[in-house]
Formats: C-alpha cells, structure tokens, sequence
C-alpha cells in the first residue's frame, strides 16, 4: 500500500509539473542559425531574410548569429567558423563565391546550408533559392528588339555573375529575333543595390 502511494504521488506530480510548465515538459533546444552575407543588411533581399530571422529570434524560435559586408576572400572562412560553432542553418548567398561555399558544405554534412544561388541543390545539405526572372528578360528583350530605332538594346547589372547569364541570354535572344542585326550592351556597375 505504501509503495501504491508512493507511485500514485510521483505519477501526480509529474502530471502537475508537466501541466503548470509546458515548456519543460517537451523542450527543445532551438535551432542555432547564422547568416553571412556579402552586403550591408539593409540591402533589399537581405534585409528581408535579416528581419525574418530577427523575428523567429525574438519569438523564440531560434538562436541567431549574423555577419554582414563579408569580402569574398573571406566567405569561406567564415562559414567554416559558423558551422564549427555548432550551428545547424547557415544562411547566405553563393553567387561570387559558389564553389567554395559547396566546398563547405561537403565538409559539414551535419549542417544545413540555405544558399542564393544559380546553381542546384547539392545533396545532401545545400539548399538554393534564387529570383528566378528569365522570363521577365525574355519579354524585355522582346519589347526592346521591338521599339528599338538604332537596333541596340542594354542591360545593367549589379556583377557580371552566374545569376546574370540566364536573363541576360534571353534578353539577348529575344532581341534577337526582332532584331537580328542589333546589338546588346552589358554594363556592370560592381555593387549590388
């Protein structure tokens, strides 16, 4: 009877814990997640990544580590620095520094990377998301071979980079087939905005 009642107060207890703190019932550790990128956080696209995952920080979701203006030269480094620190997600872009980064993420299994880049995925922890706006160039082209009265068209661009190439080759296509003897000018200006 003793022993009964001994387990009944334990088993009671453990439900009244469990029941008044939730949290430590079921906790988990959060995901530890870094970002590295090449520009300032205010940038467009980073801007939007920095704040979504400042506020999964701030609800608690996630710890959060970020790294803004990082030189190409030292991209590589820094990934490797944020993976052996024991972080799970490492956020970025690839575009300049593609090879390396894939490098890395071979490296590190364990980890997951979420990358902007031209590329693939790379199985089996490299992720990608791009602004994927081929067809935008390929009307563009269109439109331009079509108004165009000295048959040249142009493209200005942040870095001549992988990225680049597929909206740049259908704008030049496009133009092509209204314009054959027309001419696309290229203009990078090293910066993106």
């Amino acid at each position: 009877m003793h022993q009964t009642f001994k387990r009944r107060s334990l088993v009671l207890l453990a439900t009244a814990a469990a029941i008044a703190l939730p949290g430590l019932a079921f906790a988990q550790a959060k995901t530890k997640v870094a970002a590295l990128y090449t520009v300032p956080f205010e940038q467009q696209w980073v801007s939007r990544l920095h704040k979504a995952l400042k506020a999964a920080e701030a609800r608690g979701e996630i710890e959060y580590k970020a790294t803004e203006n990082v030189s190409n030269a030292d991209y590589e480094r820094v990934m490797r620095e944020y993976a052996t620190a024991g972080n799970t997600l490492i956020v970025g872009e690839a575009f300049a520094v593609e090879a390396a980064a894939r490098k890395v993420a071979k490296d590190f299994p364990k980890v997951s990377f979420l990358m902007g880049s031209s590329g693939k995925p790379q199985a089996p922890n490299f992720s990608v998301f791009d602004n994927y706006i081929q067809e935008p160039a390929y009307l563009s082209g269109m439109i331009a071979g079509g108004v165009t009265k000295t048959n040249k068209i142009g493209m200005v661009g942040g870095f001549p980079i992988p990225e680049g190439q597929p909206p740049d080759e259908r704008l030049h296509g496009r133009r092509q087939g209204n314009q054959p003897q027309g001419r696309v000018q290229r203009e990078f200006h090293q910066q993106l905005v």
